[in-house]
């Protein structure tokens, strides 16, 4: 397999920001360190489009200079004017605008200033969608979400808007509200593969050994393959000893995501997105301990969740 390939994401962009560390960026474009064999090969903005053009997805992404979010100084200005410079050398290298639709990626890190001028030039350039690119990489949730909120009150209305590698259920449903419509991330599959199930309380261990004993499903309200066939007991067996156990937990993780987001997207549908929105706290926090930052966040998008939050003592206060 041709290694360039390899790096693409299941939306057809191009994975960067976990192998930062074997790469070099500059105008020209990203090489990267093959982490098999070590050799160094370039990838272009037009080489990433060229690409893309020939698998033929549905969605394209540009090619953008990502930093972590952490990362602070001028080289987070630097990588935001080159993303929208290489914006125009990807839009020049599509080939086919009328079935594949290329998004530009919001940058800028954590600077609202930045994150203006970028989001400002890509909307300048009237793209079928937009991702909001650059978040989960160690930063904050408090800085999380006041970035998406902004980006997701400046682009079209009428145009997709995605928030890139966000995966966590609270996250997506917190992002929605907020106003995102698109989501990517291996979270539901890699938390498989450490023994760890989705369900509407949060996560379920099943690694631990209080579940070798338990004879329920995972989540009795799920109706997925897994949890009609499989008790946790088992699934507990297989996953400390066979890959048999991450896979039927990766079965079952994406089972939760797909109903979650059928729930969440008929919620909207039906007119009734605050009430899931509580419905879905409740069941997380069931104590009403429901983040500050989500508290924040839902304050900005008009979604009254006081009923889901134990009353503060004066010690809070």
């Amino acid at each position: 397999m041709n290694w360039k390939r390899a790096l693409l994401t299941d939306s057809g962009g191009f994975q960067m920001v976990s192998l930062l560390h074997l790469a070099d960026i500059t105008e020209k474009g990203v090489t990267f360190q093959s982490p098999v064999d070590g050799k160094r090969m370039l990838l272009t903005p037009e080489e990433s489009i060229q690409i893309q053009n020939k698998i033929g997805a549905d969605i394209i992404m540009a090619l953008d200079d990502v930093v972590k979010t952490t990362t602070i100084g001028p080289r987070v200005e630097e990588a935001m004017y080159r993303t929208l410079r290489w914006i125009d050398r990807c839009l020049a290298a599509h080939q086919k605008p009328a079935v594949q639709n290329l998004f530009g990626i919001v940058q800028g890190g954590l600077d609202p200033v930045l994150r203006d001028i970028c989001l400002r030039g890509l909307v300048e350039r009237n793209l079928p969608g937009y991702a909001i690119g650059g978040l989960s990489g160690g930063e904050d949730k408090d800085s999380f979400w006041r970035v998406v909120a902004q980006c997701t009150a400046a682009l079209p209305e009428d145009k997709p808007r995605y928030v890139m590698g966000v995966g966590y259920p609270l996250d997506i449903v917190v992002c929605s509200a907020l106003g995102a419509d698109m989501y990517d991330c291996v979270y539901p599959t890699r938390t498989a593969r450490f023994g760890t199930a989705l369900i509407p309380e949060g996560v379920l261990k099943l690694k631990h050994k209080v579940m070798a004993s338990d004879e329920r499903p995972i989540d009795p309200t799920c109706s997925c393959m897994v949890c009609k066939n499989y008790t946790r007991a088992y699934i507990h067996c297989l996953v400390t000893k066979d890959a048999m156990g991450s896979q039927l937990l990766s079965y079952h993780n994406l089972s939760y995501m797909m109903r979650l987001s059928r729930d969440l997207h008929t919620s909207i549908v039906e007119g009734r997105f605050p009430q899931f929105v509580q419905g879905f706290l409740r069941a997380q926090f069931p104590k009403g301990d429901v983040p500050k930052w989500v508290c924040n966040a839902m304050e900005v998008a008009g979604i009254d969740i006081s009923a889901c939050c134990a009353p503060l003592t004066s010690s809070q206060n």
